[in-house]
């Protein structure tokens, strides 16, 4: 039975697809986000419904579907910041961070630029040598940006606080092989090699239009390191760089107007270095200070705040741009993946781990201040070896003030070989890579008991990308909680089994499943009642 509607209602006519009213059918309905839907309501029972295709009329009397919303097709594409795409030249808002040691291999990266994602090159920890044969390579496959048909890709720039020319070093490396995106991490301010980079060549074009070959994406985790990278660069900062050559007046004078990073990247509680902030706090905040730097200074381009760490669902992909986000990062994730520079015994490590197998531990490139990073607890000793060496470290002075009983066990279960044989490796490794380093520890006992300490943090991880099975119980893993809520969505699909986990299916299931939880979300707010279990898409195989 028609009852009377309004005297002068939108109407809307079916076709031949059924109405969706039933739970399983509105379930089915958001699955259908790259369709128009239309929201209506029975006229005569009250019942809100979906319907696709069909049309809309206005009428006048009785009508069976009265429209209350049309929803237009949603796609994977769009969910974040368009001005983001069209600036990199991606097809997605999708990033794969930039994890430490060649992690983020370039196997890696290159399959994320093909499937039109931006991969960072995880340079960390590399030595110069090795990061530009790495870029060497991406330039090669992907071009750089002035190459017509290039692919973009970026490499990252971790702050070395005890080798600045390090940090300086791979500048350089970036500026001559044109690496035009750079993911800054660890800064805990401006230094002089992350503002060259910035800013080198930036000029006005014929038209008067900014252009800067390079941009630089500063993962932060607060609001004061964010201030400085959304600000211009000091002054002081700036002549010294024209003094010594690293830029030009006028790209000084340019650089007094702008920020350094127009992408800020807001990293809530992630693997490695971490502030473990939940991202519901972090990321409103960056984003308002982003917004009131960008009119206190009077930028002319946006300043877009992206989304990192504790990304491994598409509900929380689908929170991260409900929030805002011009773009996502993940990062823990894809150290399953089979692109990654992870030995398999690490992958499948971290396949098995749940959200509660993570732990902070001291860092082993700022031990001495007692900086902690989050890696895997699951299946190693590494976390609480890790943290007996900085107890050590804060309670003796020395090496040679450690306990006889203390030592050994030292040697024993933690170094595996005495701390002489240790510190050769050590002076061999400093005496090319930064003397500096041996004669402060000539001078000075505790220094030289932090290079051994460090060698340890060091090599962990490395023991583990290498796969060493003696070492298994001593792999530094870094890892978030993210990892155990992918694994927990992935249970019992492809994307169970490490072998299956490419970087690229990962990255479009989070998104296609994002997309999914925000199309029900949309058509919740309409009115229509959406099952709970609309909202928990499954990983499936997907073609781009």
């Amino acid at each position: 039975m028609i009852t009377s509607a309004p005297s002068t209602a939108a109407a809307w006519l079916p076709g031949p697809d059924p109405i969706h009213l039933e739970p399983g059918e509105l379930s089915q309905a958001c699955t259908r986000f790259r369709e128009s839907a239309h929201v209506l309501k029975h006229a005569e029972t009250g019942r809100v419904a979906v319907g696709f295709g069909g049309h809309v009329e206005w009428v006048e009397g009785p009508t069976e579907w009265i429209l209350l919303g049309a929803l237009p097709p949603l796609w994977p594409e769009w969910l974040g910041d368009r001005g983001f795409n069209e600036t990199h030249r991606v097809r997605f808002p999708y990033i794969g961070g930039e994890m430490a040691n060649g992690i983020a291999s370039v196997e890696m990266v290159i399959a994320l630029a093909e499937a039109g994602m931006l991969g960072f090159f995880g340079a960390a920890g590399l030595s110069p040598v090795r990061i530009e044969e790495s870029v060497k390579i991406l330039a090669e496959k992907l071009g750089t940006e002035a190459e017509p048909g290039s692919r973009p890709w970026g490499a990252n720039l971790i702050h070395s606080l005890h080798e600045p020319a390090l940090e300086e070093r791979t500048v350089d490396i970036f500026l001559a092989h044109g690496v035009s995106r750079v993911s800054a991490s660890a800064f805990m301010g401006l230094t002089p090699a992350i503002v060259r980079y910035a800013f080198k060549g930036v000029h006005l074009n014929a038209e008067g239009h900014l252009v800067r070959p390079h941009h630089v994406f500063a993962k932060i985790s607060r609001p004061e390191t964010a201030r400085a990278f959304i600000s211009p660069p000091p002054a002081a900062m700036l002549q010294t760089l024209v003094e010594r050559g690293g830029l030009t007046p006028e790209e000084a004078a340019l650089a007094a107007r702008l920020p350094v990073a127009e992408d800020i990247t807001a990293e809530s509680d992630s693997g490695g270095h971490t502030d473990n902030r939940p991202l519901g706090s972090l990321f409103p905040t960056i984003r308002t200070l982003a917004d009131q730097l960008a009119r206190e200074y009077g930028y002319k381009r946006p300043i877009r705040v992206g989304a990192a760490g504790g990304l491994g669902t598409p509900a929380a992909v689908a929170a991260a741009f409900a929030y805002g986000a011009a773009y996502v990062m993940t990062g823990s994730i894809n150290q399953s993946a089979r692109e990654a520079g992870q030995s398999e015994a690490a992958r499948k490590m971290l396949a098995l781990a749940d959200m509660a197998d993570v732990v902070m531990c001291p860092a082993g490139d700022m031990f001495e201040l007692g900086v902690k990073v989050q890696v895997l607890k699951k299946g190693t000793m590494f976390a609480s070896r890790a943290q007996r060496l900085y107890d050590l470290y804060s309670g003796y002075d020395s090496l040679e003030s450690l306990p006889a009983d203390v030592r050994s066990k030292l040697e024993k279960d933690i170094l595996q070989q005495s701390v002489e044989a240790v510190w050769d490796e050590c002076m061999r490794y400093f005496t090319m890579r930064d003397p500096l380093q041996l004669a402060r520890a000539e001078r000075d006992p505790k220094h030289r008991m932090a290079l051994v300490f460090r060698w340890y943090l060091g090599q962990s991880s490395r023991w583990a990308i290498a796969g060493i099975p003696e070492r298994r119980m001593d792999y530094q893993i870094w890892c978030g909680p993210a990892m155990g809520a992918f694994n927990a969505w992935a249970k019992g699909t492809f994307l169970e089994d490490p072998a299956q986990r490419g970087v690229v299916q990962m990255g479009l299931n989070l998104l296609e499943g994002a997309a999914v939880a925000t199309r029900a979300q949309q058509l919740r707010c309409y009115g229509a009642p959406i099952p709970p279990n609309a909202f928990d898409f499954r990983p499936r195989p997907l073609t781009i």
